[in-house]
């Protein structure tokens, strides 16, 4: 009997998830706890493994979102039919309004999987690529926002990929010309020569992404809510979507729900400095930002107004302290979350921090490593910068930025200056759950942490 495969749900926020690539054929035999599919949450990618065992039928479809329990494919017995196709999920009617209705639709504006020179693609894709030795810049892209997936490099293999996006086309076109519809992802053969010369110039190319984009914004003086069109013809537009578009939400939302607010205060870290030294030669030699993690563990033990979240019950305290560490990536940004930090010792910790930024660096994060942290490190020293008002990460309450490690200057008691190691934290928190003298405490209480005599285990 026919056996249904929903989208699964990985986490307690997961609400829906998007089909980046099937990794089995449509129609092959599977067991239980084979991968079948990649997919994309609203925090990170990740594998799905089949929960049956048959011949797959697959229903759901590769750039797609599913709702969590809406059928993307099926577990078939042999001889036995799909089911009627019931798997989209309901999506809310679009929002009547008096705007006269819209002619025909443009074709939508395509971009290159390349940003700065980047190439989009699945960490699948990536593995199989190194696999068969295939180079990634010769693949094109069929995935969601032209990700390419594994299938694309497989077939790059088996047979010859017909030209990319804004790579070299049999049209005249001069270089200018070429390199500019390579950056933004247009195929020069559909840009219209002007001049006398029969050649694609640049111009060329910028009045057909004016044109295309021109068709495609809607003008603000038919919705009143459009965005502004730029004030300049742009080299290439990054659509919002993906990761990018996940962190543009979550922050709009978090400023816009949250009253946000921002202390700092200076760390003297001249017995971290000792202590670190004393390390070297050991097996694992924390950083910086693990004696932050360790000291801000303490301090939410100490402080539990600060652990906690705004519901409408009112401010819920936590009772476990899991501390997520910023990672930026190249497409964004990821918190991991260091789990039950203040039962862990400062190696513990470190040993953690590492495997994690190296994971969501090799997009290998699981949802596990990704859910239920309460309260977030960030750290921009590494770029030369004091202190920033870093934003709340929801649903936590708080967050902390770490600074520069900076050389400055104390003063004895008889008024002579003593060369220290300082740095500054950026503390902001969600005034609707505390106010700004508990919020200097707890800043304190880290800086006492930090400064402390006690030995850091």
């Amino acid at each position: 009997m026919a056996k249904a495969f929903p989208m699964p749900k990985l986490g307690l926020t997961m609400e829906a998830g998007t089909i980046i690539e099937w990794v089995v054929d449509d129609g092959a035999e599977v067991g239980v706890g084979e991968v079948l599919l990649r997919v994309e949450t609203d925090k990170v990618e990740t594998d799905i493994e089949s929960s049956g065992a048959g011949r797959l039928h697959q229903v759901g479809a590769v750039g797609e979102s599913y709702d969590c329990g809406a059928e993307i494919g099926w577990f078939l017995e042999p001889g036995e039919e799909p089911p009627a196709a019931r798997t989209a999920p309901e999506r809310d009617a679009p929002a009547v309004t008096n705007t006269p209705p819209a002619t025909t639709a443009p074709a939508p504006v395509t971009v290159a999987p390349r940003a700065g020179g980047r190439l989009f693609a699945s960490p699948n894709a990536r593995r199989v690529a190194a696999r068969l030795g295939v180079d990634l810049a010769s693949v094109l892209g069929t995935g969601p926002g032209g990700r390419i997936v594994s299938q694309d490099v497989e077939l790059a293999v088996t047979r010859p990929q017909p030209p990319a996006q804004g790579t070299a086309s049999s049209a005249l076109a001069t270089l200018a010309a070429r390199s500019l519809a390579d950056d933004i992802g247009i195929d020069v053969s559909t840009v219209a020569a002007s001049g006398t010369d029969p050649r694609v110039t640049r111009a060329d190319v910028l009045a057909h992404v004016r044109n295309l984009l021109a068709q495609q914004v809607p003008s603000t003086r038919t919705t009143g809510t459009s965005s502004p069109a730029p004030i300049q013809t742009p080299d290439h537009v990054i659509p919002l979507t993906g990761m990018r578009g996940t962190i543009a939400r979550r922050m709009s939302e978090s400023l816009n729900t949250m009253a946000q607010l921002t202390l700092m205060v200076d760390v003297d870290m001249d017995r971290v400095m000792a202590d670190r030294t004393g390390r070297r030669g050991d097996d694992v030699v924390p950083g910086y930002t693990d004696y932050v993690v360790m000291a801000v563990a303490a301090a939410l033990r100490e402080h539990p107004h600060v652990n906690s979240q705004v519901t409408d019950e009112g401010v819920a305290y936590l009772p476990d302290v899991h501390v997520g560490l910023a990672v930026a990536l190249d497409d964004g940004l990821v918190v991991p979350a260091v789990r039950h930090a203040d039962q862990q010792s400062l190696v513990e910790i470190a040993s953690d921090t590492t495997r994690l930024t190296t994971a969501a660096r090799e997009g290998t994060l699981s949802l596990a490593d990704m859910d239920g942290s309460t309260f977030s490190v960030t750290a921009l020293g590494m770029f030369g910068v004091d202190g920033f008002t870093p934003v709340v990460n929801p649903p936590n309450t708080a967050i902390l930025g770490v600074g520069r490690l900076r050389d400055d200057v104390a003063w004895a008691d008889d008024g002579s200056p003593i060369k220290v190691s300082r740095l500054t934290l950026s503390l902001t928190w969600d005034h609707r759950a505390f106010d700004g003298a508990p919020a200097a405490r707890f800043a304190q209480s880290i800086k006492a942490n930090l400064e402390s005599d006690k030995p850091f285990f």
